[in-house]
């Protein structure tokens, strides 16, 4: 008796599964084009928050005597030129509490939803007046319906999942079952229809300032920059072409981006080596 119980030896414990955002952004890494796209934005954005710092040149200052110095020029690689997300609360609110808020919510939404998001846009920069940051708050707010949509959908499709129904047999508050629960089961689309709203954002954006509702002179945005070069094309063609190229590209990497995240985040498309 005593050698077969000295022979009992303890189960090992089987490593802990990874859950499924560790396996998405698995899956998003061995992508080699998002992981370009992705350093490609980063790059970006670290250049426009870095550089002003690193190099001690005022862009606005105006320089005539450097006006329209073709690319290459000693200090100007580029060229110079003439002067030298509510609504997923809204959807998280609409889908957990259900009944009359509900109902209310989404009849606003839908009233949103009645307006084409670039007239939409343009109707809240006229109230507000143009600059940058009212484009942005305009271009915000057209956003609000499909991030509300699609948050809601998840919540409605997830709040009577077991798991939910166990929190609240247990007393747990409805603002825990919302914030522990539901939010981390309705991360993966909010993130996929954000990335793909980015490049929206930019191109409407791009062209609330092209029509000279955005940013006003001397701000330098890429729809300014390329409404103000059509009078120079003849003589100056990098005034128009290098904030295209930048826009082009960068809206080409959101969206490229934009699709890996969409796959990696699918739970259909996870394999068993995940």
């Amino acid at each position: 008796m005593a050698a077969v119980q000295g022979s009992q030896r303890p189960m090992p414990l089987l490593p802990a599964s990874p859950g499924p955002y560790t396996r998405a952004w698995r899956r998003l890494r061995s992508d080699r084009t998002a992981m370009l796209m992705l350093a490609y934005l980063c790059a970006l954005i670290a250049a426009v928050l870095l550089l002003p710092i690193a190099i001690a040149i005022d862009p606005f200052q105006q320089s005539l005597r450097d006006s329209l110095l073709a690319p290459g020029a000693p200090g100007h690689p580029l060229g110079t030129d003439q002067f030298g997300v509510s609504g997923g609360l809204i959807g998280l609110l609409a889908g957990i509490r259900g009944g009359w808020m509900d109902r209310v919510l989404m009849r606003l939404i839908d009233v949103e939803l009645a307006f084409p998001g670039i007239l939409l846009a343009l109707i809240i920069v006229t109230i507000l007046g143009p600059g940058l940051e009212k484009v942005a708050i305009a271009v915000g707010i057209g956003g609000i319906p499909r991030f509300a949509r699609i948050v809601r959908g998840s919540v409605l499709a997830t709040r009577h999942e077991l798991f939910v129904e166990a929190a609240r047999s247990i007393g747990a508050s409805e603002l825990r079952i919302a914030f522990a629960h539901i939010v981390p089961q309705v991360l993966g689309p909010v993130i996929t229809i954000a990335t793909f709203g980015l490049a929206t954002a930019i191109f409407s954006i791009a062209a609330l300032s092209f029509l000279g509702l955005g940013a006003q002179p001397p701000a330098a945005e890429w729809g300014l920059m390329l409404s103000e070069a059509r009078r120079y094309l003849r003589i100056a063609w990098w005034l128009a072409v290098f904030p295209g190229i930048i826009v082009t590209s960068v809206v080409l990497a959101a969206n490229l981006l934009g699709d890996a995240v969409r796959d990696a985040l699918d739970p259909r498309l996870f394999s068993k080596a995940d």
